[in-house]
């Protein structure tokens, strides 16, 4: 990974997009260090938990409304820590710290590598995801939110199951069922639902990170395919994987929670 040039000497207020548990944890470390920082988010989870930061929900209006956005607040400093799939709002925030000359880093977490027992078909896109269903049904643990459902509702007779954080969205009961739940989880866990739908096959997205991952150890021991999407090709752009990294980028130290144990949300 490259080194990562210091922004301490101009830093006067960072804009945090976020979406991810790493993007939590950097916000916990900003407010501790009383950083000057707005944490945004999508908004597409109806009960989000509540940052220790303050917080705008929505999107900007495309790279001339993040432009006008950062101006008008007088951003100095960006830090994507959006999904890995969130591709158009990390090309976005490229173009306009770009266009304004301000200093961008992405607080990224390294992707899934195979381990010796998984069954993986690592394709490029959702097109070659659902391509890769197999031709008999199957009983399918689609992990991949409910934004992208509808082509693997077409493609075929198979079962699927969602687990989601929020209500609204059904299956009619012979395509499938809906679960609602809120990451992380263990192994146990996804084993036991694995088992309980009676699962054939795993299809989820490269995202990284510990959270979603037990699903993967879960399909290894029973093996189960999984059908993995790689992530979304994105421009250049300097990269880290924590958030200390993030905070010497910033020239910012460290402050430690005097209440580790207190829960601030996911």
């Amino acid at each position: 990974m490259p080194m990562i040039d210091s922004q301490a000497s101009a830093i006067q207020r960072v804009l945090l997009l976020g979406g991810t548990t790493e993007a939590r944890l950097l916000a916990q470390a900003l407010a501790l260090a009383k950083v000057d920082a707005v944490f945004s988010y999508a908004g597409r989870t109806e009960a989000p938990v509540a940052q220790p930061l303050p917080t705008r929900v929505g999107g900007f209006g495309g790279v001339g409304g993040l432009s006008d956005y950062l101006r008008r607040e007088a951003i100095t400093h960006v830090i994507d820590a959006t999904h890995p799939f969130a591709a158009q709002m990390s090309q976005h925030a490229v173009q306009a710290c770009a266009d304004l000359a301000l200093p961008l880093l992405a607080l990224e977490r390294p992707a899934w590598q195979a381990q010796p027992g998984d069954r993986w078909h690592q394709v490029p896109d959702l097109a070659a995801a659902v391509a890769a269903l197999p031709a008999e049904p199957a009983r399918v643990f689609l992990a991949i939110g409910r934004q992208q459902v509808q082509p693997f509702l077409d493609a075929g007779r198979h079962w699927f199951l969602l687990r989601l954080v929020d209500s609204g969205f059904d299956l009619p009961e012979e395509r499938g069922a809906v679960v609602l739940d809120r990451g992380p989880f263990t192994v146990d866990q996804d084993l036991a639902l694995l088992k309980r739908h009676g699962i054939t096959h795993v299809v989820a997205k490269n995202s990284g990170g510990q959270g979603a991952q037990a699903k993967l150890h879960a399909a290894r021991q029973l093996g189960c395919p999984v059908i993995l999407m790689a992530r979304p090709a994105m421009a250049p752009r300097p990269v880290v994987d924590s958030v200390a990294q993030v905070l010497r980028w910033l020239g910012v130290s460290a402050v430690h929670d005097p209440a580790p144990g207190t829960e601030r949300g996911v």
